[in-house]
């Protein structure tokens, strides 16, 4: 069952009935009981997004929505997601899973990483080679099938470098956090996978700090930032869609949100077969369990699906 993304921009007082989230919105009328209220079945909800100063959520709420492995982001005045909340467990073998995950070799994560950012590079050039521009992909395949265990030799780099080159038809682009747009839907959009991965991360029962590779004493969802990497290739295409359909894309705007919010819904294909985001996520998180658990090799990863339903 795909869970849904909700989003809030407007006052609202969010609370729980009857394991339903309740919804009541101060300036609006005529819903279910003509009061201006509305309700959610909380067991639906997968993420829920809070973008205005004027929102009261229950504790009651909070409880709930976490016990249901709900991830809950924050934004702040600026309109980009600053806080993630997530439960502390949600597995019923935690304990067992941590083991694994925390006494996983050094070598298997090196091993790990090296099929991330070969599914990452994979992803990327797919997504090249659906722009309607002549860009040459081969260097990026060339990258993708020499990175080595650990990716000693950087290659991830080196493809970043060429694919943020070419993707947008912008002089000059550079990525980054807080550089020019379209950075800030790229931004926006990764919020919303990385809330994403990491709540299916600790549906299976991992723990989001404890990295393959990145190791920011600072960072609460290392794994989840190792994980996402395949998956950010689809976050640029929603940004591109958006572009290319003559949004505004220089801000945050109520019609590029609506395109975003709609990430984990995106069509992608894993183990062979369509699937959305938000469930192909599940499925990559519970085989990297099963990596740590010594059943399985391999991760799996999604293929970016092209407009016409193949990549090359």
């Amino acid at each position: 069952m795909i869970k849904k993304t909700l989003y809030f921009g407007n006052p609202a007082y969010l609370s729980m009935r009857n394991s339903q989230l309740v919804l009541n919105f101060p300036d609006a009328k005529g819903l279910d009981d003509q009061s201006g209220r509305n309700t959610i079945p909380i067991e639906d909800i997968g993420v829920v997004i809070l973008d205005h100063k004027q929102i009261t959520i229950t504790h009651a709420l909070v409880e709930k929505l976490l016990a249901n492995n709900c991830a809950i982001v924050t934004c702040d005045e600026s309109h980009m997601p600053q806080g993630l909340m997530m439960p502390l467990s949600g597995n019923s073998v935690q304990k067992e899973r941590f083991t694994n995950q925390i006494s996983a070799s050094v070598p298997l994560r090196k091993q790990l990483w090296q099929q991330t950012i070969r599914a990452k590079i994979k992803n990327q050039a797919a997504l090249l080679e659906m722009i309607p521009r002549d860009i040459n992909t081969e260097n990026m395949h060339f990258w993708a099938s020499k990175v080595t265990s650990g990716d000693s030799e950087n290659h991830e780099a080196r493809a970043a470098a060429y694919y943020w080159a070419n993707i947008f038809d912008i002089p000059g682009f550079k990525r980054g956090r807080e550089e020019a747009p379209p950075n800030n839907l790229l931004n926006y959009g990764y919020a919303i996978l990385r809330a994403v991965v990491a709540r299916s991360l600790v549906s299976s029962g991992l723990l989001p700090t404890l990295g393959i590779h990145h190791h920011n004493r600072y960072n609460a969802y290392c794994l989840a930032d190792d994980i996402m990497e395949p998956y950010r290739p689809f976050v640029d295409k929603v940004v591109l869609d958006i572009m290319n359909a003559g949004i505004d894309y220089t801000r945050l705007g109520k019609e590029a949100k609506w395109h975003l919010l709609s990430i984990p819904q995106v069509d992608v294909l894993i183990n062979g077969k369509r699937s959305p985001l938000m469930v192909a996520v599940s499925q990559t998180t519970a085989s990297l369990y099963s990596c740590f658990e010594g059943t399985r090799r391999k991760i799996s990863y999604p293929q970016l699906i092209g407009a016409y339903g193949a990549t090359k």
